[in-house]
């Protein structure tokens, strides 16, 4: 029988400035971009990051994505001489590529230090929780070069923070310090630099706690229901909690909250 070929399997033979780190034993899989010093993330490191997000959400060895970065900064952005040689086709791309977080069911955590601009920032707004220290700035500085966020970065952030915080981000490419993305609400947590990986660390293994089930299911509810009218929001809740309900997982929260143990979930 001839053999089925996958353009995902030649994409990810020699991953481009960035790796793949899994952890069993904890559940964890960190992604890890290592172009130094600026971290830049090029058009096909784009394809190759979606696969590697699709790739681990199949992974059952793995519990919750981290993704950060080698050296004193996250990303300063993308490769501005890729945008040239791009095809239209591959730019149009780009947006679903760099939503790859958010539409894994699993919990992703950006730890974001240094430089977090362009579609560094783009990404780190598609994780699920963003850790900041005194060191990160968050920008979108495409208005310098005659251009707007092509990778969903103002739609996310405008959700976020509003119209007037996002204008005078995008339009005037300002640098937004980790401390103040904290106060706006796009950061999850402001720690000093050196205890970022602490920090990084605790989340995760917070998160390893909970049912996987109940986990992928608030993910997917929160994101699909972000545009909703709250009547919808509230229905769609209630069948969600109403699925849950008859899960293993929730039967054995139950008899471990009654039976003043820890819960061992199984994501069934």
């Amino acid at each position: 029988m001839t053999q089925l070929k996958h353009p995902a399997q030649t994409l990810l033979q020699e991953l481009d400035g960035f790796r793949v780190e899994i952890d069993p034993a904890r559940e964890r899989a960190d992604i890890i971009l290592k172009r130094g010093p600026f971290n830049i993330i090029s058009m096909a490191q784009r394809d190759q990051l979606r696969l590697v997000f699709e790739s681990l959400d199949e992974n059952d060895a793995v519990r919750v994505i981290v993704l950060r970065a080698e050296g004193e900064h996250f990303s300063s952005g993308g490769d501005i001489k890729g945008f040239l040689e791009a095809s239209p086709e591959h730019v149009s791309k780009l947006a679903w590529n760099i939503a790859a977080p958010a539409r894994c069911s699993k919990p992703v955590i950006a730890a974001n230090r240094g430089f977090c601009f362009g579609v560094g920032f783009e990404i780190s707004l598609a994780c699920d929780f963003r850790l900041v220290t005194d060191t990160t700035f968050y920008a979108l500085p495409e208005q310098k070069l005659g251009q707007i966020p092509g990778s969903g970065g103002s739609a996310r952030l405008q959700k976020m923070v509003g119209i007037t915080r996002t204008k005078d981000i995008v339009m005037r490419s300002r640098r937004i310090p980790g401390k103040q993305a904290y106060e706006w609400g796009v950061a999850t947590e402001c720690v000093p630099d050196a205890e970022l990986e602490a920090a990084t660390d605790r989340l995760v293994d917070e998160l390893r706690v909970f049912s996987p089930l109940a986990q992928r299911t608030a993910k997917k509810l929160l994101n699909d229901t972000e545009d909703s009218p709250l009547s919808i929001a509230i229905e769609l809740e209630g069948h969600c909690y109403s699925r849950l309900r008859s899960s293993n997982d929730f039967r054995e929260g139950v008899e471990a909250f009654h039976g003043k143990r820890a819960p061992k979930f199984n994501g069934s």
